[in-house]
């Protein structure tokens, strides 16, 4: 099961990645070390660490199990991050990440609820989760107007490469149908 390739909200469309948007994704986020903090990878030094990136997102549209999206404001076109369901069997896992220009308006919990709202809609899953740093409030901040609960802490659960070399505990969130 795919999910659709173009996915609107009041205010986003979330679509397939383009290899034009390698730019847009390197000026905005993926060279940013406030944004790639929490996340699993160091922040490109070159666009082209981000077009190599991108490259593997249009790629995992060809399977049956990842489906990055990228974020755009519906009214401009402007993308402001990415957003990356996976499905798991019953189960969708996501991962997200926007320009910091973008932070706390609300876009990532508009597009986290798409994602938890197309996924409801098929008859075989019935679980979206997602974990973050212990130390990320926003990103807790973002599951939780998302609708996903605090499942509990995952300990040593993750390395944050931009934090610590060790695997870091991570909190657990989870919305069921």
């Amino acid at each position: 099961m795919k999910p659709y390739e173009l996915i609107e909200t009041k205010r986003l469309l979330l679509r397939k990645p383009r290899m034009d948007d390698a730019t847009a994704m390197f000026a905005g986020w993926t060279q940013d070390p406030e944004v790639t903090r929490y996340l699993i990878w160091r922040p490109h030094q070159r666009v082209e660490e981000t077009a190599t990136f991108l490259a593997s997102c249009i790629s995992a549209w060809k399977g049956d199990t990842r489906f990055p999206f990228i974020i755009t404001l519906k009214a401009t076109g402007e993308v402001i991050g990415m957003i990356d369901p996976r499905m798991e069997g019953h189960r969708v896992m996501v991962g997200y990440g926007a320009a910091r220009t973008y932070w706390g308006k609300g876009y990532m919990t508009e597009a986290v609820r798409a994602i938890i709202n197309w996924s409801f809609q098929e008859p075989d899953i019935y679980r979206v989760y997602a974990t973050t740093d212990v130390e990320n409030i926003a990103s807790r901040r973002v599951m939780e107007k998302a609708g996903m609960q605090c499942e509990g802490v995952l300990r040593k659960y993750m390395v944050h490469p931009n934090i610590s070399e060790v695997p870091r505990d991570c909190y657990m969130y989870a919305i069921v149908k």
